[in-house]
């Protein structure tokens, strides 16, 4: 087994973090002792890296360690990716201050984005979970994973986009998903087998390219493109506007009498870019 320890760049919130990945059945941790288990997938080898928390929001360190010793490089460098711990947080907070969400960013310092593990699994989530809520949403994808991914140590791997791809539409419409949604995941999964789409290569495009190109995509929507570039590709810029979340946070805090319109978020998020995804984070939150 290997050890090495990290330090983020600037404040951190890593509870925060375990607590959103919390949400998901999947996910195994021990919140206690601030630990979670990443499953990383490289070439088709499913390897398991452990996180844990040392430090505090304010001066964060963290020791991560794993028993694939011949990958240690690669899952290093995964990890980084994943946590983004090099961003500087406390320039994102000083941004806030300046805006109207000065009070929100004061009560959640170092709220980061939390990413899912990998842009496939993402991607597959993202588009079993639109349009349906938090609680089936999550039943949907843990059958799925579950009946069509593998466990390793208590650690749950999504599958490889071949075996989705060669599934039949039945076999997600028996664990509940419509068949327009068995459509979406099982063809999109093919897109991928096919070449037809490459998620890094695609993650590596601006923000614009990125939406068109996914929402020509059968069963690919504004909603589902965007929560992939926050979630999966890490982008800093993303307001979900017809989010119910967003709009119901933005209710709470400017106190109003009725959710917002889109064009009300779009007056009143003015002044917030570059960093939009760290205002839909902390607006989240805000609501948990």
């Amino acid at each position: 087994m290997w050890k090495e320890s990290f330090k983020a760049k600037s404040f951190y919130d890593f509870d925060y973090t375990l607590r959103r990945w919390a949400f998901d059945p999947l996910t195994r941790m021990d919140r206690e002792k601030r630990i979670v288990y990443v499953p990383v997938k490289l070439n088709g080898e499913g390897h398991i890296v452990q996180v844990q928390g040392k430090g505090t929001t304010s001066e964060p360190g963290f020791e991560v360690s794993s028993d694939s010793m011949e990958h240690r490089d690669q899952l290093i460098e995964h990890i980084g990716e994943l946590f983004q711990w090099d961003r500087d947080l406390e320039k994102v907070h000083e941004h806030f201050l300046d805006t109207n969400l000065a009070q929100l960013f004061n009560a959640h310092p170092g709220t980061p984005i939390v990413k899912d593990f990998h842009l496939y699994d993402c991607l597959v989530k993202v588009i079993i979970h639109q349009q349906l809520n938090m609680k089936f949403a999550h039943t949907l994808s843990t059958r799925f994973v579950r009946q069509f991914g593998y466990e390793k140590n208590g650690v749950w791997f999504y599958p490889e986009p071949e075996k989705v791809a060669g599934l039949p539409y039945d076999a997600l419409r028996e664990l509940q998903f419509s068949q327009r949604k068995a459509e979406y995941v099982i063809d999109t999964s093919q897109l991928i087998v096919e070449g037809k789409l490459d998620l890094k290569r695609l993650a590596a495009e601006t923000t614009e390219e990125i939406i068109t190109s996914l929402t020509k995509i059968r069963g690919v929507g504004a909603w589902t493109a965007e929560n992939w570039l926050m979630f999966g590709a890490g982008r800093e810029d993303l307001l979900p506007k017809a989010d119910i979340g967003i709009q119901n946070a933005l209710k709470f805090y400017f106190d109003l009498d009725r959710k917002p319109t889109i064009s009300e978020i779009t007056d009143v998020s003015q002044g917030w870019e570059p960093f939009r995804s760290y205002a839909s984070l902390t607006l989240w939150r805000s609501i948990e």
